[in-house]
């Protein structure tokens, strides 16, 4: 039978793999049932969960989605669920208005909030290879803002393998169309800055995020991303619908 390694925070553990789908199935299970009543509920995922292959792995998007994301909407639920003036607020709002949170959920919040958000924005940037490609249009717009596309790719990619431990690369624009590369820690996101910066492209660097597929080799799994980046959500964003 085959193996799977999964990595945890607290240490190794090695699943057979009928194991693992039956650990997913019960996670995706009392997910649903929870999502009835939260405020806070995943998106959807938009594709199977192998349409990214050989790109990102079915075992790392299984256990991605069902594991990680549910986790930080889960807990970003039963954390507010005593504070009745900000459980009904959207993730954006509580985002932005981090500092406004009681003192002792603020962090909290912060991880989970973040990572919320972010993995809901994750699954929409991505799009299986060649269904989504970079318009002329949008080409032409990023190479207006980094002097040609290419020099965009090398700094992001830059970014995102310098990103010491975990964290997110981020394309944003501003209020004036101007894009700027952010490279945020842990789960935080660009709506925590004071700046009011929208993100249009995003690179989770988290190692729950490769680590199935690609190991220790960050800058693999980098090089393939571009393969499945979701550049109609990306020139989306950005234009506005």
């Amino acid at each position: 039978m085959s193996k799977v390694v999964l990595f945890s925070e607290t240490g190794n553990t090695l699943l057979e793999e009928s194991v693992m789908k039956k650990l997913v199935l019960v996670s995706a299970s009392v997910c649903l049932s929870l999502s009835a009543v939260a405020q806070f509920k995943q998106r959807e995922m938009p594709y199977p969960y192998d349409a990214l292959e050989p790109h990102i792995d079915a075992a790392t998007m299984r256990v991605h989605y069902n594991g990680h994301h549910a986790g930080f909407a889960n807990n970003l639920n039963n954390l507010l669920a005593n504070h009745p003036d900000w459980k009904d607020k959207d993730i954006v709002h509580l985002l932005r208005n981090l500092a406004q949170l009681p003192a002792e959920i603020q962090t909290p919040v912060r991880n989970n909030g973040g990572g919320f958000f972010n993995h809901n924005f994750w699954w929409e940037i991505l799009a299986p290879a060649g269904t989504a490609p970079l318009s002329e249009k949008m080409k032409d717009v990023i190479a207006k803002n980094f002097e040609s596309f290419e020099k965009f790719k090398s700094e992001f990619e830059k970014a995102a393998t310098s990103r010491f431990g975990s964290g997110w690369i981020w394309l944003v624009k501003d209020k004036d169309g101007k894009l700027s590369i952010l490279s945020t820690p842990n789960q935080d996101n660009p709506l925590m800055n004071t700046k009011d910066d929208t993100p249009v492209l995003a690179l989770d660097v988290w190692e729950h995020a490769y680590y199935l597929k690609y190991q220790n080799r960050r800058a693999e799994y980098i090089a393939a991303y571009w393969n499945v980046v979701n550049w109609k959500k990306v020139e989306e964003l950005y234009f506005g619908k």
